[in-house]
């Protein structure tokens, strides 16, 4: 053998692995993965002794008190859920609100005997209860003995207790299972696991110690209960109205919800707090990078799902997503609010839908909206970034927010269509309605992007040909024209822009814009002169498919002749401002004597416009001009939202709970052109279901009829909603309100 010391020889690396990393787990860094899934459940031990076994096993448990029977009390006509503002919810199991108390029955194998007889009702959420993280709460019903739930005993009857039982007011939300325990010498004895038991609790507006109370009954009504919404669109002056069935307490919807918390692993102890509740939701509405629940699209190519015009309510969007554990194809910032809506009021949480009109969304975080002309006033379309919505929904909800100074509670924006990151996802909210009017925009979260939305100011810069840019016209009143809701308890809107802004030109907005300047916005500073010549465009209600003339009014307020240089510009554009083709571009040289006005006509013509209308068909007229004798540069700016064709809905019947009713949808193609692919959607809250009817071709002229059999489940008013939606023809709609008789 040689003396020589063996030389290792180095090998070529391993080869790298192959296929998805595996997933990283809790182990080394907890004792125990933290509990995110309401629907994981842990299995509690239906007899856990206190003594060692002895030669002979455990001794029998029979000789002391056992449990027969538990009831729930869970029917919708019970005192539980009658009380609890819960009946309407389609649900075999108990719902109930934290704050409240609810009874549930006990029927013993023996007369209950306080003196002698140890029991507690144990209730417990999550995979890994514990008692110190709320997730393990025991009720005793002794006032000697009380957690952070209160317990008493309210009637004893035979063999039967009744137990009155009151969650605490900040207590999870959730599905919880329900156990009862006895307590012997020897051991505990506990009721098996069985999904009878399971209730759900929720937050609770009625409850002034819930961080969710809104002591106003009517607003609670609105938004808490109501299943049917209003959702303003088209343009500021031109408004229009989008019937929504939220649909929070149809079958599947709660579970669908407390789905989306588990999809985004939100931790089980989180779940009492409804700041980061809203929060979560806000991220995991929207699919941009959680796989969220809705994939938003705006291009008009909607062949891999549903348009976002299509939808008339929550339901199907909430119940596909919770069996298919993917994204819903498609929605825009409407479809994200109303789902948004239903998410918030199915848990308990007081909330609506807002639709803010010119809503301003700029590229660089500014409280300017910048638009670039040539020297000669025409727009530069490629140079201009920055865009104005028609409208953009959001969602309020009420709520107290402790993490701010007082005063700052109350309702608050939270928006889950994908604009903007923040802390890295696509979310928005909660921000305090009050610290927006207020222009406390550091206070969390996303105070300053909301404030920019509604406080923008439009400025119109000349590009010179060296590149320069100098402002011409600053509008400051054209973003966040008019904020509205509906009204609670009606169907008519409701104006609530003063909850956000102070009137325009008042001292108190100076001293708010003056105060969201300190914490960073930047405005536009300069003023340049107002010309002393105006342009004003017409309001016009136009059909799709009309020829129509724009009347441009030019008026002379000087005591001199001017002459204008004006670029008239008509385009296609999407709602939100992005422009989609021109399709009118005029030149004319106007002449105006002093005091005086000139009016140029445009002639618009529909085939022009139809073969490049986009979904919610609106036309974007601006016109522009410079004065020759001046220098000055003139704007002016108008969103023509024209009328689709209506849906017939009509509804027959008696008008019954349980009795068949007939709902019938007719629709008329008043287009020389035919119609391919179209879907018609119907629903109606408490009556109708989702149902859908897929046509391949209406004849250019012709009609079509849908019949449909229903049956009312509940009593009240109520209304039937359709929608049609083909590639050719978005966004037309029709319902009828229908009154159910017991």
């Amino acid at each position: 053998m040689s003396d020589e010391a063996t030389i290792a020889t180095p090998s070529p690396a391993p080869p790298a692995p192959t296929g998805p990393p595996p997933k990283v787990t809790n182990r080394g860094r907890a004792a125990a993965p933290a509990a995110s899934a309401n629907s994981e459940t842990s299995d509690i031990p239906e007899y856990e002794y206190f003594i060692q076994p002895g030669p002979r096993g455990y001794p029998p448990l029979t000789e002391y008190l056992d449990i027969s029977e538990v009831d729930m009390m869970k029917r919708p006509d019970e005192s539980n859920k009658v009380a609890h503002h819960t009946a309407l919810y389609h649900s075999d199991y108990l719902i109930v609100r934290r704050g409240q108390e609810f009874q549930v029955k006990i029927t013993f194998s023996r007369p209950y005997k306080p003196a002698e007889d140890k029991f507690a009702l144990e209730f417990v959420i999550g995979s890994s209860p514990q008692f110190s993280k709320g997730t393990y709460v025991p009720v005793f019903p002794t006032k000697q003995r009380q957690t952070t739930w209160e317990g008493r005993i309210t009637n004893t009857s035979d063999n039967v207790v009744t137990m009155a039982i009151t969650p605490a007011a900040n207590c999870i939300v959730g599905k919880y299972q329900m156990y009862v325990a006895v307590v012997t010498p020897y051991g505990i004895r506990r009721t098996r696991k069985e999904s009878t038991r399971d209730m759900y609790i929720l937050f609770n507006p009625w409850v002034a110690e819930d961080a969710v109370f809104l002591d106003d009954e009517m607003e609670r009504q609105e938004c808490v209960m109501t299943e049917m919404g209003i959702i303003y669109h088209g343009s500021y002056d031109d408004i229009a109205e989008r019937d929504w069935n939220y649909g929070q307490f149809n079958y599947g919807i709660l579970d669908s919800c407390l789905y989306i918390m588990d999809r985004a692993e939100m931790p089980i102890t989180n779940r009492g707090d409804p700041i980061k509740i809203v929060r979560v939701a806000s991220a995991m509405l929207n699919s941009r990078d959680d796989e969220g629940v809705l994939v938003g699209n705006w291009s008009g190519d909607y062949t891999y799902g549903v348009a976002p015009t299509s939808w008339t309510g929550s339901t199907d969007i909430l119940l596909t997503y919770n069996s298919s554990k993917m994204p819903v194809c498609y929605a825009q910032c409407w479809v994200y609010a109303a789902v948004f809506n239903t998410f918030l009021r199915c848990l308990g949480i007081p909330s609506r839908v807002v639709t803010n009109y010119y809503s301003a969304h700029d590229n660089d975080g500014n409280l300017k909206t910048d638009i670039i002309m040539d020297e000669n006033g025409k727009i530069d379309r490629n140079r201009t970034r920055d865009s104005i919505w028609n409208y953009h929904c959001w969602n309020e909800c009420y709520m107290s927010r402790p993490d701010l100074p007082p005063g700052f509670g109350g309702w608050q924006v939270v928006d889950a269509t994908p604009q903007e990151t923040s802390d890295g996802m696509y979310r928005c909210g909660p921000a305090s309605v009050q610290a927006i009017k207020h222009g406390q925009i550091c206070f969390p979260f996303d105070a300053a992007f909301v404030f920019a939305e509604i406080n923008s100011d439009v400025v119109f810069h000349s590009r010179r040909k060296d590149g320069t840019m100098e402002p011409v016209r600053v509008n400051r009143t054209h973003v966040g024209r008019l904020v509205l809701t509906k009204s609670p308890g009606d169907v008519t809107r409701r104006d609530i822009t003063d909850q956000y802004k102070f009137a325009e030109g008042s001292t108190e907005e100076r001293t708010v814009l003056e105060k969201a300047e300190e914490y960073g916005c930047k405005r536009e500073k300069s003023s340049p002169p107002a010309a002393d010549v105006d342009v004003v465009l017409p309001n016009l209600e136009i059909s799709v498919g009309d020829n129509f003339e724009l009347n441009v009014e030019f008026e002379n307020k000087s005591d001199e002749r001017r002459t204008v240089d004006a670029y008239i510009s008509g385009s296609v554009v999407y709602y939100t401002g992005v422009a989609s083709t021109e399709f009118l571009f005029l030149t004319p040289r106007v002449v105006i004597e002093p005091k005086m006005n000139k009016k140029e006509v445009a002639i618009v013509e529909s085939k022009k416009y139809m073969k490049r209308l986009v979904e919610q068909a609106n036309l974007h007229f601006i016109v522009t001009g410079k004065i020759r004798e001046t220098g000055q540069i003139i704007t002016a700016m108008k969103v023509i939202t024209l009328r689709n064709p209506k849906l017939i809905v009509e509804v027959s019947g008696r008008g019954k709970v349980s009795e068949e009713m007939i709902a019938t949808v007719e629709f008329t193609n008043p287009f020389s052109f035919n119609l391919e692919n179209v879907y018609i959607r119907m629903e109606g809250p408490g009556m109708m279901e989702p149902k859908s009817r897929y046509y391949r071709l209406v004849i250019g002229g012709s009609s079509l009829t849908w019949t449909e059999y229903f049956t009312p489940q509940r009593a009240g008013t109520s209304r039937v909603i359709a929608t049609l939606d083909c590639p050719a023809l978005r966004q037309v709609q029709g319902q009828a309100s229908v009154t159910i008789n017991p």
